[in-house]
């Protein structure tokens, strides 16, 4: 199945959460999920019970969709991160924070991660001085990630960067704003993701 390419506003709505899909639309008065905070469709108000497996469906697609990744993409990363020392849940939450289009979302330089993986496609970003234009490249600790020299002046960037201070920057990524210049200091621990996620549910989800 294709990428979803509906509304993102109804995406929110239907996890009940709002995703910070839209950028700076989700900080306005214009956010849907604000003005209608219940799933859309015609029975969306009626909020239905879910089973034990429907709840587990639903926090794999919350992350999924909050992430912009196709399922053979999301199951590939838990793949990986069951393989992984540790928990597999804290892996794999880890792993998505330290996709390139998330980064660049994190650091402020776009401000959106739908932005992020289109811009990170456009060749406007270097890790450690090299062109990498893939979304899923996944950064270590040590990484510098930059705007090219010749996107610096992109308005896109500029507007990103001018409301950095609202969204804040995680504790294990540093930015030069001057310089449109990140570093990964270290790998994101489960502490730095504060969005509200139950990721054993999708190690269950996984498991069966």
């Amino acid at each position: 199945m294709g990428r979803y390419r509906g509304s993102s506003c109804r995406i929110c709505r239907r996890e009940n959460l709002k995703l910070f899909l839209k950028g700076d639309r989700c900080y306005s008065d214009k956010c849907a999920f604000d003005r209608r905070g219940y799933p859309p469709g015609e029975h969306g108000q009626l909020r239905p019970k879910f089973s034990g497996y429907g709840v587990q469906l639903r926090e794999k697609q919350k992350v999924k969709r909050m992430y912009g990744m196709s399922e053979g993409q999301f199951r590939r990363f838990f793949e990986i991160a069951d393989r992984k020392r540790g928990i597999t849940g804290t892996n794999l939450l880890a792993m998505l924070e330290c996709r390139l289009d998330n980064v660049v979302y994190r650091l402020g330089f776009v401000s959106s991660r739908t932005q992020g993986r289109q811009m990170v496609r456009h060749n406007h970003f270097l890790v450690n001085g090299r062109k990498v234009n893939i979304p899923s490249y996944l950064v270590k600790p040590g990484d510098v990630v930059e705007v090219r020299e010749k996107s610096r002046n992109v308005q896109v960037i500029e507007d990103a960067l001018a409301a950095v201070e609202r969204r804040g920057i995680p504790q294990w990524l540093s930015l030069e704003k001057e310089n449109k210049r990140g570093v990964v200091k270290n790998m994101p621990v489960r502490e730095d993701i504060t969005t509200p996620i139950q990721e054993q549910l999708i190690v269950e989800l996984y498991s069966k």
